[in-house]
């Protein structure tokens, strides 16, 4: 009994701890929803991060189109990005610096892991879309 009320309670930290980490996709939220194990949120929180990481991709694309009569903002906004790139590494790291992650933060690590990076990568997404309004004129 013990033992199923403490995997019943990971469980559900897991789903609030998804919804905290991450701007909680309606993608997400369908896949969380219909995952009843540790990998099958894994799975979820691992999509989640593949598809903010696409998405963030794309405006950055559409950034550099925006921005490429200007070279010299070209290269600052590719050297931005580098920078974000390895604040995001070096972040994720302070959050769990441990050399043995698994056996330090337990199986449940792989999918904090990429709910971070999903919610990092979110904030990095607007950021550039308030670059990409300043170089395109809008205000989309």
């Amino acid at each position: 009994m013990f033992m199923k009320g403490r995997v019943l309670g990971v469980l559900c930290a897991v789903v609030s701890c998804g919804a905290s980490f991450a701007q909680v996709s309606q993608q997400y939220s369908s896949c969380i929803s219909k995952a009843n194990t540790q990998t099958a949120m894994q799975l979820c929180a691992n999509q989640e991060a593949l598809r903010v990481d696409s998405e963030l991709n794309d405006v950055y694309r559409k950034l550099l189109t925006a921005a490429a009569s200007q070279s010299a903002a070209v290269e600052k906004i590719r050297a931005a990005e580098r920078a974000w790139i390895a604040y995001r590494d070096a972040y994720i790291e302070a959050m769990y610096p441990a050399k043995d992650k698994q056996a330090s933060y337990g199986s449940i690590f792989p999918m904090e892991a990429d709910l971070l990076r999903a919610k990092l990568t979110h904030q990095q997404i607007g950021a550039l879309q308030d670059l990409l309004k300043q170089y395109s004129g809008s205000t989309q």
